[in-house]
């Protein structure tokens, strides 16, 4: 079992990394989101949810994310909790059920700022693209997908996701092994990165 922590600022390309080593991994790969491990915020008042730091490591339940990968690599199933941007609350009644595999996946803007979280991964691997593109794709995606008007997202990239970015997440380049410029569009580092895991795997059964 292979576990590869993929991290990167917002808008990185991060998840098309993931999905071109699905495509290419199939059924061996389980991915853990690290979305799925921030904190239930249903204490705070509904009208102060909207000032939650999601690029900051506090938001981040890294003790469950830790002791739930800890599970799989020994060969457990896990009930991954589900969490609700739309009301910044983890579920009480739902969770996703996850099954150990060869490769786990553990993807996440914040994933390398826990040291516990680091040193349970093989492979660390970070995404890196320009201000620019990323600013792009994170407008695009919260336009679209989370209803921001492009106002709020400008704001919320000034004030919280570049200056985050630039205290937490941009350091974590020096505890990957491979660094991935242009994200998923790179076809050579993905293939390189998945010819590594599969020779790991290969050396590990043999």
């Amino acid at each position: 079992m292979l576990v590869i922590g993929i991290a990167g600022g917002s808008g990185s390309g991060k998840t098309t990394v993931v999905k071109a080593l699905e495509s290419k991994l199939a059924e061996r790969v389980v991915v853990i989101p690290q979305d799925s491990y921030y904190k239930d915020s249903s204490h705070v008042p509904v009208e102060d949810r909207k000032d939650i730091n999601f690029d900051h490591p506090d938001a981040i339940d890294f003790d469950l994310l830790c002791e739930q990968l800890k599970e799989l690599k020994e060969g457990r199933t896990i009930e991954q909790p589900v969490y609700s941007y739309i009301t910044c609350t983890r579920s009480t009644t739902e969770t996703v059920k996850v099954e150990p595999a060869d490769v786990i996946i553990v993807e996440g803007i914040l994933i390398f700022c826990c040291k516990k979280l680091r040193d349970q991964m093989d492979i660390k691997l970070f995404v890196d693209a320009d201000d620019d593109d990323r600013l792009m794709r994170v407008m695009a995606r919260d336009i679209i997908e989370r209803g921001k008007t492009v106002e709020t997202v400008i704001e919320r990239y000034t004030k919280t996701v570049k200056p985050m970015y630039l205290q937490f997440i941009e350091p974590g380049k020096r505890y990957a092994d491979i660094i991935i410029p242009q994200g998923g569009h790179n076809k050579v580092a993905i293939d390189v990165i998945t010819a590594t895991i599969e020779k790991s795997l290969m050396d590990s059964k043999g």
